[in-house]
């Protein structure tokens, strides 16, 4: 077994008061919340030098330290699976994910994800990386296609999720949406928790997590919407419950957007899509922007859209 990696962090005067559990979610390196519940509850988290609970309050200044057990790397898998990058250097790398393709493996997906397919492309692990995530800075759903960041490094990964802790990673989103908003922009500023009742499912709620997220209507048709959403924050199905609440679910959402029309022919999935995103490289200094081109079938139904559109005027 390999030594563990070790993190350290130092709580802000913004993050007092937060969850334990949630201050180590939301720092992005560690995994999903149930991993990090789960390194809590295993004795691998101390707090001013003490293991403590997940429903800790933290308080300014207070240091909170992280040793993640390495996993013998014969529990994951390195497969052959075929990546398209769109920006690689020696840092990090940019991977359009496809639609359909998990990005950790976990319960119900032990294998097949791009965290297998990333130990394939690099002949293993890399050093100091987490195995479980293979240097993953941040997520997509499963069912969401487009731009996922990829660091190369523990340092490199650590700033890049400094940048997305502060904001400082520019997010731009494209979203077929069931219906039109009555304005060409607006902004949605609502928590967001996990649902009452159905606990897979996230709700805009009193006593949830902070969100916000900004959108622009880009072309309007005939019963939907072509909408670039700017989220600003980077919570568990933010853009899907955002729009749902307006009530402008995403396209073909099966979870969000239950008893609307149906989905253009050959679009199987929600119709989002993670475009690009814009951020300071956090080696070279350099202002790094990268695009995702529209995947086939998201393509498809926005041409079917305008068509619909089209023939409906002339009519």
């Amino acid at each position: 077994m390999s030594e563990p990696t070790r993190h350290r962090w130092v709580v802000s005067s913004e993050q007092a008061k937060q969850r334990l559990d949630h201050f180590l979610a939301e720092v992005g390196v560690l995994g999903s919340r149930s991993q990090v519940r789960r390194l809590i509850d295993d004795g691998h988290v101390c707090v001013a030098g003490e293991n403590v609970k997940a429903g800790m309050a933290l308080r300014e200044g207070q240091q909170v330290a992280v040793e993640v057990p390495q996993r013998p790397s014969s529990e994951i898998k390195a497969e052959n699976i075929a990546l398209s990058v769109v920006h690689e250097d020696d840092y990090l790398l940019v991977v359009d994910k496809p639609a359909g393709l998990v990005v950790h493996p976990g319960p119900g997906h032990p294998c097949g994800t791009l965290v297998n397919a990333l130990l394939h492309r690099w002949g293993g692990e890399r050093p100091g990386l987490d195995p479980e995530r293979c240097g993953i800075v941040h997520r997509l759903d499963k069912d969401t296609s487009g731009v996922i960041l990829v660091a190369k490094d523990m340092e490199t990964h650590a700033a890049l999720g400094a940048l997305f802790r502060n904001r400082e990673i520019g997010k731009q989103y494209t979203a077929v949406v069931c219906g039109a908003p009555h304005d060409d922009c607006g902004e949605i500023d609502a928590p967001i928790g996990r649902h009452p009742v159905d606990r897979k499912r996230m709700a805009v709620r009193a006593g949830g997590r902070n969100a916000s997220s900004r959108y622009e209507v880009d072309e309007r048709y005939r019963g939907a919407a072509l909408l670039r959403v700017f989220p600003r924050t980077g919570r568990t199905h933010q853009i899907r419950v955002h729009l749902a609440s307006i009530g402008h679910p995403v396209l073909a959402d099966p979870v969000y957007s239950r008893g609307r029309r149906l989905a253009p022919r050959g679009l199987r999935r929600q119709a989002l899509h993670a475009e690009s995103l814009r951020f300071v490289h956090p080696r070279s200094g350099a202002e790094l922007y990268v695009r995702a081109p529209w995947p086939a079938d998201f393509a498809s139904a926005v041409d079917f859209l305008r068509k619909d559109a089209v023939s409906t005027r002339r009519g």
